[in-house]
């Protein structure tokens, strides 16, 4: 059966994994995972990209030796807005920086003096954060930077990856539109931006549809991994772009959830909302398959549980989620809340401290034990997507009766019964490996072994269990969200 391959990488781990399908199911396979630990050097935070792709072309010498010509092509999705600089001989100009990287500090203050965030939202329709490429580039051009002097293209990073794969180099549309430097109305680069920050407009190159063909896998790649000729095909580059187009949504019901590291909440719609109402509740529109929009604001998703974990491991004491989740549903119910998309929290380490500090600032009870961190993580994060969904309500004029929510994030079942019950509504949960099935999808919409998206949601839907979590508890989460809501009016 045919065999399309996922290379699938997040900001701590990446995957090579074969979507199998004869058309009527898709199967997962798992054929590699290896770790993505970001490094910080004197000169900043970094990605190993030689490293990573150094794992792909494992994962991929691997896929062939047990899939061998039954592989039909390979897609790459990544997280958002992290780059790499070419020079016009194709060559790497130094290591790409972490969006987390402290170069973006004091720059959205320099970027509002040369444009106001407000023109550039409605040209863009992305609000300023920490992470957004325009404020990395602009950080580079304070500097004078020699690698930004001499590039020739900017590439994000599985632009820059399927470049060393297949030697075409092209920006994928969905991944720039993570940028702050993308116009979503048209698709093409918010010139008008570009030009006020100064950068130079020679970087920003070709931008290609999701699922367009770049070409075959170059010789030397080949060699290594003993099978030519095998397409890479832009796929929805952009991680959350892959998720929302593999959650198998169908008609008006178009309110979804990325889980992971980072939640996403959003509407699937044919047009971006640019409006102020949009730009006040620091929504953002960004681009998706099938020429979609996904209408969207972040959310600072697993990340407080992910990193207390860490901390706790470096403490001596490794726990799986299993084990943080009933620890978490074990202790006393809504005895605090924090804000997950806090700025405190936004740098890595000593998580549980910070959570505690945030309280004890606000005039909470301090939680004390891990199980106790946990639920207030984890309630608040779902309280948080109350005051998401409950945006999204105004800003379309409709009540939603359903959330699809797909990925990792999905197995943590306290998590997902907790934002059935902060939103009061029905959740449908899958799949799990939602940026996965949607990557894989849109190479079967390349080469035509679907028809199209909602072709390939049904694929889905055929193949995978879900999960539906039904609402309980609405009166004590509606009490706990009124207090949830007025203690981030008043800190946030």
């Amino acid at each position: 059966m045919p065999v399309f391959l996922s290379i699938d990488l997040g900001a701590g781990s990446g995957r090579v994994i074969a979507g199998v399908s004869d058309r009527e199911t898709l199967r997962l396979e798992e054929i590699h995972r290896f770790e993505n630990p970001g490094t910080d050097l004197p000169g900043g935070s970094y990605w190993n990209i030689v490293g990573l792709f150094r794992d792909i072309v494992e994962g991929l010498r691997r896929a062939v030796e047990k899939h061998g010509k039954d592989i039909v092509a390979i897609g790459l999705d990544t997280w958002g807005c992290d780059f790499g600089l070419f020079d016009a001989h194709g060559r790497l100009l130094g290591m790409p920086h972490q969006y987390r990287d402290a170069r973006h500090e004091g720059m959205p203050a320099v970027m509002h003096a040369k444009m106001s965030e407000a023109e550039i939202y409605a040209r863009t329709g992305v609000t300023t954060s920490f992470y957004n490429s325009s404020l990395h580039l602009l950080a580079e051009k304070r500097i004078d930077s020699p690698e930004l002097a001499a590039a020739d293209k900017l590439l994000f990073t599985p632009d820059l990856l399927a470049y060393w794969l297949c030697g075409v180099p092209a920006v994928e549309r969905t991944i720039a539109s993570t940028s702050q430097l993308l116009d979503a109305g048209t698709g093409d680069w918010a010139w008008e931006v570009i030009d006020a920050l100064g950068l130079p407009r020679r970087i920003f190159g070709k931008i290609v549809s999701p699922g367009t063909v770049l070409g075959p896998i170059r010789d030397e790649v080949a060699r290594e991994i003993g099978l030519a000729g095998i397409p890479v095909v832009a796929s929805a580059s952009h991680d959350t772009a892959a998720a929302v187009a593999g959650i198998p949504m169908e008609g008006d019901d178009a309110l979804w959830l990325s889980s992971g590291t980072w939640s996403i909440m959003g509407l699937e719609r044919k047009e971006p909302i640019r409006t102020p109402e949009a730009f006040a509740a620091g929504c953002c529109n960004e681009l998706g398959a099938e020429g979609s929009v996904r209408f969207l604001k972040n959310i600072s998703g697993l990340w407080l549980i992910q990193e207390c974990r860490r901390q706790w491991a470096l403490e001596g004491d490794s726990l799986s989620y299993a084990e943080m989740a009933a620890l978490a549903e074990a202790a006393p119910a809504f005895s605090a809340f924090v804000d997950p998309d806090d700025p405190v929290f936004a740098a890595p380490g000593e998580m549980p401290r910070k959570i505690q500090e945030w309280c004890e600032r606000t005039g909470q009870p301090v939680p004390s034990d891990k199980g106790t961190i946990l639920r207030v993580a984890t309630e608040s994060l779902a309280l948080k997507y109350r005051v998401v969904f409950e945006n999204f309500c105004a800003l379309s004029g409709r009540r939603f009766e359903r959330l699809h929510a797909g990925g990792g994030g999905t197995q943590n079942v306290f998590l997902a019964q907790a934002t059935a019950n902060a939103l009061g509504i029905e959740v449908v949960a899958g799949p799990v490996e939602a940026t996965s099935c949607g990557n894989i999808i849109v190479q079967m919409m390349a080469t035509g072994h679907v028809a199209d998206l909602a072709a390939g949601r049904r694929l889905i839907r055929d193949s995978f269990e879900f999960q539906i979590y039904k609402p309980c508890d609405t009166e004590k989460w509606q009490l706990a969200y009124e207090r949830f809501l007025a203690l981030v009016m008043v800190h946030g």
